[in-house]
């Protein structure tokens, strides 16, 4: 079987560079990809992608191999009916690793055509570090090189009107190109550049909100060759993803100008306000997935599914959600329920192979922006810890131990964060242990350890974690 190339496949078409985008994983690939392919192939959106690997480790070399293409394969329920497609996405022009290759990024900033520019390097993403300097190569955070490649654009067209971009950033947090576009300007000042380009930043470049939703398990590993016996050519970068999509975006009539959304269908809503659909999908769906994550794989499982259907883990996830999360949401009841059925229902998608390790990356960060809230704002509300999220803080501080039942766990996180727990768990004292990680405010951005009984209960899970394992030590927790 011949490798996938342009030339083996015959998408030889060139496209000019219209997008770059910050970000080569599973998620943008089977997401904004697959949305600017069938742009292009149903609405001549003619926009081609050039890719930047944000980490010094990723994928870019392997994408570069395979001429940026990749096949789709997206799998679920539509209409009441199971539903498979395979798409093949060519719309990736390019792929720049900026650690091995900083010249060719920053030459990106003289591209005739560029237009947009969107991004997903995980919540921990969109940060400021003052160590950077306009002339490193290449920078420490993702919005420093944003904010190099930018100054670079505004000097090459002479702060031309007509040359600042359109910025989509698709990261899980709250106000994520609201945050970007501050850090921005927080470099602009820290390395002392124009006051015309700071103006050229707020003017004429325009920063929208987004919020995305598609479960995208990404590499099917286990099922590998069931996939590429469907192909004509071998592909190292097949992605597996559920057919559901939502993105909303903060914009208006310039926006929809630009991008084309109405001419496919996809559910894309371009709206004012954003803030009713974020809260309930981030405490809903990311929230139940980022509870269950260390909870499950502690407890043996290995699949978002598995968990689902176990009697034990399905029955803690859906109390954690219809129990501890809707309450806190200041929607409907009904509402609520529908939407966290339809959830369920994701979950337990057939072909949908979820593996909790692929979820696990950066759960420090995820929890407090998905799971933090939902617990704190039900102590506020009923003056009691919710006993489902309590046990899921205190099963991911045990997951941050990486070793359980002397196997190694899936945990991906910054070197600072793995550091801080391993210091921690070097006391083996589980009120140090709890101390150490409730009160160091850089994971929470405020001292957990104040929170009324917080830390007691996250030490009496911890050990009966620790005596009798993930079922008996829940039933024990929850008799407490």
């Amino acid at each position: 079987m011949k490798n996938l190339t342009r030339q083996n496949s015959g998408y030889t078409e060139k496209l000019p560079i219209r997008v770059i985008q910050f970000g080569e994983g599973n998620f943008l690939r089977a997401f904004v990809d697959y949305i600017i392919d069938k742009l292009n192939k149903e609405a001549h959106f003619n926009a081609g992608v050039a890719v930047i690997q944000p980490l010094a480790n990723g994928l870019i070399k392997m994408l570069n191999e395979q001429d940026g293409l990749y096949n789709l394969f997206l799998k679920g329920i539509k209409n009441g009916s199971e539903t498979e497609e395979i798409h093949t996405i060519s719309c990736i022009q390019q792929g720049i690793n900026p650690y091995e290759d900083y010249t060719s990024y920053l030459a990106l900033a003289k591209e005739e055509a560029l237009e947009f520019m969107i991004s997903n390097t995980t919540e921990a993403g969109i940060s400021y570090d003052d160590q950077d300097t306009l002339e490193g190569a290449p920078h420490n955070s993702f919005p420093a090189k944003v904010t190099a490649l930018l100054y670079k654009r505004f000097s090459h067209f002479e702060g031309a009107a007509d040359k600042g971009l359109t910025i989509i950033p698709c990261e899980l947090i709250n106000h994520n190109a609201d945050t970007l576009k501050k850090i921005i300007l927080q470099y602009a000042d820290l390395w002392k550049l124009s006051d015309a380009f700071k103006s050229w930043i707020e003017n004429h470049n325009s920063f929208h909100n987004t919020l995305v939703d598609r479960i995208v398990p990404g590499y099917p590993k286990d099922d590998i060759e069931s996939y590429q016996s469907q192909l004509e050519f071998k592909d190292n970068l097949i992605v597996s993803a559920e057919t559901f999509l939502l993105w909303v975006i903060e914009g208006g009539a310039a926006l929809k100008e630009k991008i084309p959304f109405h001419k496919i269908e996809e559910n894309i809503l371009v709206v004012e306000d954003m803030q009713p659909y974020r809260t309930r999908k981030v405490r809903i769906l990311n929230g139940a997935h980022t509870t269950m994550v260390p909870f499950s794989i502690l407890y043996g499982n290995d699949t978002v599914k598995e968990t689902i259907d176990d009697t034990f883990t399905g029955r803690f996830v859906r109390d954690a959600v219809f129990n501890e999360i809707n309450p806190t949401l200041d929607l409907s009841d009904e509402e609520l329920k529908v939407f966290a059925d339809a959830v369920f229902d994701r979950f337990r998608n057939p072909f949908i192979k979820h593996q909790l390790s692929s979820i696990a990356l950066n759960t420090v960060s995820k929890f407090k922006v998905r799971v933090l809230p939902s617990l704190l704002e039900y102590k506020e509300k009923y003056n009691r810890l919710p006993f489902n999220l309590t046990f899921a803080f205190a099963c991911l501080i045990r997951f941050y131990k990486g070793n359980y039942k002397e196997q190694p766990l899936p945990v991906q996180d910054d070197a600072e964060v793995v550091a801080v727990f391993n210091k921690a768990w070097s006391s083996n004292n589980f009120n140090h242990i709890a101390h150490e990680v409730l009160s160091y405010v850089s994971f929470w951005d405020q001292d957990l350890s104040k929170i009324d009984g917080l830390e007691a209960s996250i030490v009496k899970a911890l050990e009966l974690i620790d005596i009798h394992g993930i079922e008996e030590g829940y039933n024990n927790f929850k008799e407490l």
